[in-house]
């Protein structure tokens, strides 16, 4: 009987777990220095990690793109226009959570990964959706998967939109692109300097 009550117990945390790990999460307090993103939410340094080994997309590059993003937040959507500059009319996107991965291209992701229950809120999936996204570039573009900047200018322009160069004439996204690449140095040192105190990811964290 007593075992019995200790599997149910068992059952029920874990369940508890996997529901408490999909909830939406507020902004880290300092957003800017990653080692304190990752003390806050280690298990965003976990997924950072399981990306970066998947994909080979380093972990500085992964948040220096969710930074500049959605400043991780897990819902946020592109601000409405206004006609006559009042009245809300559409979005100019449908960029959605974290990564901000269109609709269209989320769901290219979904089908070449075989994930159809990925959402872009979860922290998980976004960055997942970032290393498939920066593993397309590299073997279509040739751009590695180390240079942040580079990634986000094919990141925002789309594969086919880097080939061509468009962002060539949008002077405003290439300095953008190379705030992106400033921060995942900052990043990349910061991490140097704190990761291996990092909380380390439990055994029984299979997800």
């Amino acid at each position: 009987m007593l075992k019995r009550i200790t599997w149910y117990g068992l059952i029920a945390m874990t369940c508890y777990i996997l529901i408490m790990a999909g909830c939406t999460k507020v902004p880290p307090r300092n957003k800017k220095n990653i080692c304190s993103v990752f003390r806050q939410y280690p298990t965003w340094y976990w997924d950072a990690a399981a990306t970066q080994k998947k994909w080979g997309v380093p972990i500085s590059v992964q948040m220096a793109i969710v930074y500049q993003e959605s400043r991780f937040q897990a819902t946020v959507k592109p601000a409405r226009k206004k006609i006559l500059w009042i009245i809300p009319w559409k979005r100019p996107t449908t960029a959605y959570g974290y990564s901000q991965a269109l609709d269209g291209t989320w769901d290219r992701y979904q089908k070449h990964t075989k994930k159809r229950d990925a959402d872009r809120a979860i922290f998980s999936d976004a960055v997942d959706f970032i290393g498939w996204y920066a593993a397309r570039a590299e073997k279509r573009l040739g751009i590695l998967k180390s240079n942040a900047r580079n990634l986000y200018l094919a990141y925002h322009e789309g594969l086919g939109g880097y080939s061509t160069g468009t962002y060539l004439q949008k002077p405003w996204l290439m300095k953008v692109a190379d705030n992106v690449g400033g921060r995942s140095i900052i990043y990349r040192h910061q991490l140097g300097q704190c990761e291996k105190e990092l909380p380390k990811k439990p055994w029984w964290r299979f997800w």
